[in-house]
C-alpha cells in the first residue's frame, strides 16, 4: 500500500494493541483501490476487516457477519449509502456507522448523521482521524451498557443524570438525549436562563464515548469580544501586546472531549465565520499561528435566544446554526412543568442535606404549595438557591415551613391568588345579551356587571375594564341619571 497517499506517518500504521476479540469493521465502497487501501490500514491498527463493493452486498455482510463498525461511501451503485444506512437505521442493529463524503457535501453528512451516522470524514481520507473516529467508536461498545443501565433508571426515577422531571415534555428531552448522546453529532440547546442547558450538555457528555475526556464550556457573554478568538482558538506568543506565551484554546483543551459554547448569539460575526470553518474542516489555526492543528471535538451549543430570531436580527449566521442544529433540545421553563416540582424538591433537599451537613426531613404541605404557585423567572436555578437557603434555615430534623423561603415567594402568591380569584370571579359573572341590544345599553350591562364583580372597587374596575378612573366615574354618573331599561335591575 502507498503509505503517502493516505498521508500518514510509519508510526500511525503501527499494529494496534487490542484486548479480548478485534473489533469487526465492515468497508462499503465501490473504487476496487480505495476499498482495498482502507482494508489494509484499518487491518494494521489491529481490527478484523471485511470489505463489499456496494450498500447492497453490504447489507448482505452485516446480517452474516456482524461487524460492529461500518464504513460507508455515499455514491455506489445498486444501493448508496444513504440506502444502507436507512436500512440498518430500520433493522436497529447496534453498531457505529462512519460515512464517507466528497468534499463540500456537508449537507449530505449532515442528513447522514441525523439519519444515526455515528461520524463523517471527507475524501481524500485523513488516516489519522479516520483512526480517532475509529477508537471512538470502539468505545461505544464499553458504554453501551451503562447507558441501558441509565435508561432503566430514567424510566424507574423519572431522572436522566442530574436532570430531573416526569412530565411529558422532559419525557420527550429525557429520549431525544438517549438517541443522541452516543454520537457525535452538534446539538443546539435552547431555553430560557436557568433551564439547565448546561446539564443536558454536561449529561450529553457523560452519556457519549467521550466521557473519560475534558468537557470544556464557555460562556461567550462573559469573554471580551477581544480575547474571545484568543480563548476559543489559542494563540501564539507575540501574536498581540501581553502575549507572552502560546497558549491553547478552548479547543485544543476539549480535544477528545466536549465543548459547549454557552451564549451562542455574543459571539462576534467574524469569529463565528472562524468556528464554521474550524466546525467544517475539524482543524484550527491559533491567533498569529501558521500551522493547522487537528482538533477532535464534539460541539455543542446553547443560548437562550430564539436562534432564528437572532438569524433574522444579524446576531447569528445562518450557515453556522445549520451547522450546529444537526439535532435541537428545547428546555421548557418551569413554569410550564409545575408537576415536575415536587421530584426536583425532594432531589434538591437530599443534595443540600448532604452539602450542609443537616437532617432537614422534608417540607410542610403550605410550604410546597407556595413553591408550586410561584412563577420562578429563574427557572430551576433560582428554585435551588431557595432550596439552599430552606435548608440553612429550617430546624434540625424539621421540616421547610412558609418562613424558610425567600420573601419574593409570598408576593408571587398572592399576586397569584389575587388574579385567580379576581379571574374566577370575572369568569362567573357573565354578562346577558340578546339579539338587537344597543351598543350603549350592552356597555352598560358590561360596566355595572364588572363593577359588581369587583365588589363595588371602581379603581379594581376600571382596571379590568381597561378605561381611566375618570371614564368610568363619568359612566356611572351617566347611569344613576337614567332609569334602569330592565325593572328590578339593581343600580350601583
Amino acid at each position: 500500500m502507498d503509505v503517502g497517499k493516505w498521508g500518514i506517518e510509519p508510526s500511525t500504521r503501527s499494529r494496534a494493541v487490542t484486548t479480548g476479540t478485534p473489533v469487526k469493521v465492515l468497508i462499503v465502497e465501490d473504487e476496487v483501490h480505495a476499498r482495498q487501501g482502507l482494508a489494509e490500514l484499518i487491518g494494521d491498527w489491529g481490527y478484523r476487516t471485511e470489505t463489499a463493493q456496494d450498500g447492497l452486498e453490504g447489507y448482505e455482510k452485516v446480517i452474516a457477519w456482524s461487524p460492529e463498525i461500518v464504513i460507508t461511501d455515499l455514491k455506489m451503485p445498486r444501493m448508496d449509502g444513504m440506502e444502507l444506512l436507512m436500512k440498518l437505521a430500520d433493522s436497529e442493529m447496534s453498531l457505529a456507522v462512519i460515512v464517507l463524503t466528497a468534499q463540500g457535501s456537508v449537507e449530505l453528512a449532515v442528513d447522514a448523521m441525523k439519519l444515526g451516522a455515528y461520524d463523517f470524514l471527507p475524501k481524500p481520507v485523513d488516516a489519522g482521524r479516520l483512526k480517532t473516529i475509529l477508537t471512538n467508536a470502539t468505545r461505544q461498545r464499553e458504554t453501551e451498557a451503562e447507558r441501558e443501565q441509565t435508561r432503566r433508571q430514567m424510566r424507574q426515577s423519572s431522572s436522566l443524570g442530574a436532570l430531573v422531571g416526569q412530565t411529558e415534555r422532559m419525557r420527550e428531552v429525557f429520549r431525544l438525549i438517549e438517541r443522541i448522546a452516543g454520537t457525535n453529532v452538534s446539538v443546539l440547546i435552547t431555553g430560557e436562563s436557568g433551564t439547565g442547558k448546561e446539564l443536558i450538555a454536561r449529561t450529553l457528555h457523560e452519556l457519549s464515548d467521550r466521557k473519560r475526556k475534558p468537557f470544556v464550556a464557555v460562556n461567550c457573554a462573559a469573554i471580551p469580544e477581544t480575547l474571545m478568538e484568543s480563548e476559543i482558538f489559542g494563540h501564539e506568543k507575540g501574536a498581540f501586546t501581553g502575549a507572552m506565551e502560546r497558549r491553547a484554546g478552548c479547543f485544543e483543551l476539549a480535544e477528545g472531549g466536549t465543548l459547549l459554547l454557552d451564549e451562542l448569539g455574543e459571539m462576534p460575526i467574524g469569529i463565528q465565520a472562524k468556528l464554521l470553518r474550524v466546525l467544517e474542516e475539524r482543524k484550527l489555526r491559533r491567533l498569529g499561528g501558521s500551522a493547522e492543528i487537528a482538533v477532535d471535538v464534539r460541539v455543542l451549543a446553547a443560548t437562550n435566544r430564539n436562534p432564528d430570531a437572532a438569524v433574522a436580527a444579524g446576531q447569528l449566521r445562518a450557515d453556522l446554526l445549520y451547522r450546529l442544529n444537526v439535532f435541537h433540545v428545547q428546555l421548557p421553563p418551569l413554569r410550564e412543568r409545575r408537576e415536575d416540582i415536587p421530584l426536583m424538591v425532594e432531589v434538591m433537599l437530599t443534595e443540600m442535606n448532604a452539602k450542609h451537613g443537616r437532617r432537614v426531613t422534608g417540607m410542610t404541605e403550605r410550604a410546597l404549595r407556595r413553591v408550586k404557585e410561584c412563577e420562578w423567572r429563574g427557572n430551576a436555578r433560582e428554585l435551588r438557591n431557595a432550596m439552599e437557603r430552606a435548608v440553612i434555615l429550617a430546624p434540625e430534623d424539621g421540616k421547610i415551613d412558609l418562613e424558610h423561603l425567600p420573601p419574593e415567594t409570598a408576593k408571587a402568591e398572592a399576586t397569584a391568588k389575587a388574579e385567580a380569584m379576581a379571574q374566577a370571579t370575572v369568569d362567573n359573572a357573565a354578562v346577558q345579551l340578546s339579539v338587537g341590544t344597543t351598543v350603549a345599553e350592552a356597555e352598560r350591562k358590561l360596566i355595572l356587571k364588572t363593577l359588581e364583580a369587583a365588589g363595588g372597587n371602581k379603581t379594581r374596575a376600571a382596571q379590568m375594564l381597561a378605561v381611566s378612573l375618570k371614564t368610568l366615574h363619568n359612566k356611572l354618573k351617566e347611569y344613576e341619571r337614567k332609569e334602569p331599561e330592565q325593572p328590578g335591575e339593581k343600580e350601583l
